[in-house]
């Protein structure tokens, strides 16, 4: 554990110093050397050394509560990190937000007959008792009596044509 700590940021930090060019230059042995002498200066100091032993022994939950602390102390920001550890809290406070609900495309309508104009009463009547199977009587009385529901509960392909068909003959009709 030990180990794998001092050699990463060593690793980092190595890798930011060099470009790219001088480390296709640079020999292994000169590179391993430098990490090398990193993680030896951590371990030969007696007080790190008896800090990382007693850190090894914490459990999981102590360590946690370590963290948190150094981090307080020291007034240390949390940075996302991109791995497996970090993207577990970082969904579950993704899932914590409320997320917008889609507004979702309404597909039944109710066909309202809100008005008409006079001279289209004659033929608007018509249309009325063909598309709802009425008598003459109950379709006049049924136009006359607008605002009034023709349609409920109709497809939105369904919806478009009866309106297309009865603002085509002068009737105002709005789709709910």
């Amino acid at each position: 554990m030990s180990l794998s700590l001092a050699v990463k940021p060593s690793l980092r930090a190595a890798s930011r110093a060099v470009s790219s060019r001088q480390l296709a230059n640079a020999t292994a042995p000169h590179f391993c050397q430098a990490i090398r002498h990193n993680s030896t200066t951590a371990e030969a100091n007696p007080k790190i050394s008896s800090i990382v032993d007693q850190i090894s022994n914490l459990t999981l939950i102590e360590t946690a509560d370590l963290v948190a602390l150094l981090k307080s102390r020291l007034n240390i920001q949390d940075i996302a990190i991109p791995t497996a550890a970090a993207a577990a809290p970082a969904a579950a406070a993704a899932a914590a937000e409320p997320e917008p609900e889609p507004v979702q495309e309404k597909t039944m309508f109710n066909v309202k007959l809100d008005s008409f104009e006079a001279g289209a009463k004659p033929k608007i009547i018509k249309e009325v008792k063909a598309l709802l199977g009425l008598n003459l009587v109950e379709s006049k009385k049924f136009v006359e009596s607008a605002p009034k529901i023709l349609r409920e509960n109709v497809t939105k392909d369904d919806a478009e044509k009866i309106k297309a068909t009865l603002e085509g003959l002068g009737a105002k009709i709005t789709l709910e």
